[in-house]
């Protein structure tokens, strides 16, 4: 187990619920999947999560499927989502690159390259038009990834639009949801708001917060549980 510490853990079930995306269609991302030819085709990538460990990925696949949801949704193809991943690696030297931040300027001559290797022409727009390309990968995307000094490694997601109150980092907690102030569950101070009757001065006098950390903490439980995946 100390080797997975600082990688963040997530069980799918967690990963579809903070990112909307289905339980069987991550695990056909990272485990593997069937095509229609009921062939067995590989992983989209290899995580850092020993293999062992099926139903559970790490922060940096966390976020690396949200972007390939993207292009799933505009029609991508599985095989062109996973050449471009390939051809992105090597390009960016990044085990992660759809989330690395130099894909969101660079990511268009990848999928050229790829629409010229699989002759996908679902990528001709994609690859064409810089406002398709920017639809689909989104600023939103980015929006709240913080990154190391080289602007390549995610370090840490802030999920609340504009607001560093709760944070999901890989070095606390197992990645799970947190406040950034006090490092205190999100699900811990829901389940104590709920136990308290919804008195969140009570809650932050008891854990010694701040009650805008309990109030942000309880509206992002909240939204979780009505299927608002965050941002």
């Amino acid at each position: 187990m100390s080797l997975l510490i600082g990688v963040g853990l997530y069980h799918v079930t967690e990963a579809s619920i903070l990112t909307g995306i289905p339980t069987r269609t991550i695990r056909g991302w990272m485990r593997g999947y069937e095509s229609g030819s009921r062939k067995k085709q590989p992983p989209l990538w290899h995580s850092e999560v020993n293999a062992d460990c099926t139903d559970t990925i790490s922060f940096q696949d966390l976020l690396e499927i949200r972007f390939v949801n993207a292009f799933r949704r505009y029609g991508v193809s599985l095989p062109a989502i996973r050449e471009a991943a390939e051809h992105a690696r090597e390009f960016f030297h990044q085990p992660y690159p759809f989330t690395c931040r130099r894909f969101q300027t660079d990511g268009r001559s990848i999928f050229a390259e790829v629409k010229e290797v699989a002759g996908d022409d679902g990528l001709v727009d994609l690859v064409k038009k810089q406002n398709v390309f920017n639809r689909v990968i989104k600023p939103s995307l980015y929006t709240g990834i913080e990154y190391d000094s080289g602007e390549n490694n995610a370090l840490r997601w802030f999920p609340v639009l504009n607001s560093k109150k709760i944070v999901l980092d890989p070095e606390r907690s197992f990645g799970k949801p947190v406040i950034t102030e006090a490092g205190i569950g999100t699900e811990v101070i829901y389940h104590s708001w709920l136990a308290e009757g919804e008195n969140a001065r009570m809650v932050a006098s008891l854990y010694e917060i701040d009650v805008s950390a309990v109030n942000a903490a309880v509206q992002f439980e909240q939204r979780i549980a009505a299927g608002e995946v965050p941002h």
